[in-house]
């Protein structure tokens, strides 16, 4: 059965609601409205991929005998460098940097996701595309640029958010190249699980319980990051994985040159400026993610 074509377009718009909205969760699971601690960074990372591994793990049991070795190993990788370090480095940045910096330095995805292929994966793009992840970097450092005008830039945490990218880069190449053929929530059920299990350990080794009973507001903070392991993580990555297996890796991980957009209007609904320069920047980065979606003739 042939799928839409408009399909692709649809399922990378989604994933850039929901990853653009991914970024103020972790900030309200990190502090109060006040500014006040209600979790560690590490400790949010931790909550994030305990909710993500726990909804999806019924579907790795139910799939335990269909996934190879050799598969396994892929998958594994997917988790560890693909969601569970970048889930730690993230609010790590976060502690730091303000969400929407977050969200616009994401938008390197792509890049480093080219630059990987290229070197590691053999991965062949024509012209057309390379000229489309340049446009696109371009729409998203601009924001980065509005977003940071008369404000100093914690360099030392947004390099947290650029490693980050990086091993996102890795983690699209090994699904593109690794495990194309596999089904996307077993994939995404197996990667969490591997990747929820350490941080559970880590978990109930910190004070955790003892925030949840001390801390005015962690209940709520806590429910906020189950959204964001439910909604943001598990839901996302499958179809995250399931859009890499319907086109590229590089169209894939364009969703994150739409998540600054999201991030900004977001901004405007809670009283920011919208200033036409962000729209000059929003279109860019939609010309580009259509440069790279281009076929052969």
């Amino acid at each position: 059965m042939n799928q839409p074509k408009t399909l692709p377009i649809f399922l990378l718009v989604v994933l850039a609601i929901i990853w653009g909205s991914s970024f103020i969760l972790m900030k309200l699971g990190l502090y109060t409205a006040d500014g006040e601690v209600l979790f560690t960074s590490w400790q949010v990372g931790a909550l994030r991929l305990v909710f993500a591994g726990l909804i999806l793990s019924p579907i790795a049991f139910i799939n335990r005998k269909k996934v190879s070795l050799r598969q396994l190993g892929a998958i594994a990788l997917v988790g560890l460098i693909g969601n569970g370090i970048p889930a730690y480095l993230f609010t790590l940045a976060e502690t730091q940097i303000e969400s929407a910096y977050a969200g616009v330095l994401n938008a390197l995805t792509p890049f480093f996701t080219l630059l990987i292929g290229v070197s590691f994966f053999q991965l062949k793009l024509r012209v057309v595309q390379f000229i489309g992840v340049a446009v696109g970097l371009g729409g998203a450092t601009g924001l980065l640029l509005l977003q940071s005008e008369g404000e100093t830039l914690n360099l030392i945490y947004a390099m947290y958010a650029v490693i980050a990218t990086v091993c996102y880069g890795v983690s699209v190449n090994i699904l593109h190249s690794k495990l194309a053929g596999v089904n996307p929530f077993t994939i995404a059920s197996f990667a969490l699980l591997i990747a929820g299990v350490p941080s559970a350990i880590f978990l109930f080794g910190t004070d955790f319980t003892s925030r949840l009973t001390s801390v005015p507001g962690a209940w709520e903070g806590l429910g906020f990051v189950g959204i964001l392991g439910v909604l943001g993580t598990a839901f996302a990555l499958v179809l995250f994985n399931r859009l890499i297996q319907m086109t590229s890796g590089v169209f894939a991980s364009m969703v994150t040159y739409l998540i600054p957009i999201v991030a900004v209007a977001w901004g405007w609904v809670f009283g920011e400026n919208l200033r036409w320069e962000m729209l000059i920047f929003g279109a860019l980065i939609l010309g580009g993610i259509y440069l790279v979606n281009q076929k052969k003739r």
